[in-house]
């Protein structure tokens, strides 16, 4: 049983919880290891390819391949801010990894491992790709460029990569289960709204 608030009324429940937690965490981690894994793979494999030739036109006028070099975050915005937003993806990891010790919740665990494997899918790029990376000189430090090269509708919409996507998907669950009162602790928010 359960107090209104969702906590445990008995040491019983609280030891039960725990092993769901950790279960729950599991399938988190093991979910941003997959997207992480994805992500760098096709960077790996579309530089080797792709990079310095023509787009690769998949399906015309609907998906093509062309790699570019993000120094800005989604659709190119900031690309002079390569700094802030590496402490941003850094902060956002952090959170999550802190946040998962409440999970109670298989959706908020699938989305946060979503957003986490993007997260430092991305992260990856800023801290060790061109023009950053360790061993370079410090003024370029944290200022790597993503590398993004899924193009939709070419022309008509920005290229991105398969961190990017986790992110959005993450971003876009997540906006769901708080809209729809969906706690991390696996509790919800009943409100006149939400029914």
């Amino acid at each position: 049983m359960q107090t209104a608030g969702g906590a445990p009324l008995s040491a019983d429940g609280e030891k039960a919880a725990r092993p769901v937690g950790r279960r729950l965490i599991g399938l988190l981690a093991s979910l941003a290891v997959v997207i992480y894994g994805l992500d760098l793979f096709t960077k790996t494999l579309v530089l080797r390819t792709l990079e310095g030739r023509e787009p690769e036109v998949v399906i015309p006028g609907l998906l093509q391949f062309r790699v570019i070099f993000n120094s800005g975050a989604a659709f190119s915005i900031g690309t002079g801010m390569t700094f802030v937003f590496t402490l941003v993806a850094a902060g956002v990891v952090i959170a999550i990894i802190r946040t998962a010790r409440k999970l109670r919740s298989l959706p908020w665990a699938i989305t946060l491992g979503l957003m986490l494997g993007g997260a430092l899918g991305n992260l990856t790029d800023r801290l060790l790709r061109y023009p950053a990376g360790f061993g370079r000189p410090a003024s370029g430090q944290l200022q790597g460029h993503v590398v993004d090269f899924i193009e939709t509708f070419p022309g008509h919409f920005p290229v991105w990569n398969i961190a990017d996507s986790a992110i959005v998907c993450g971003g876009i669950v997540a906006v769901f289960l708080a809209w729809r009162g969906y706690q991390i602790d696996g509790t919800r928010e009943v409100t006149t709204k939400n029914v």
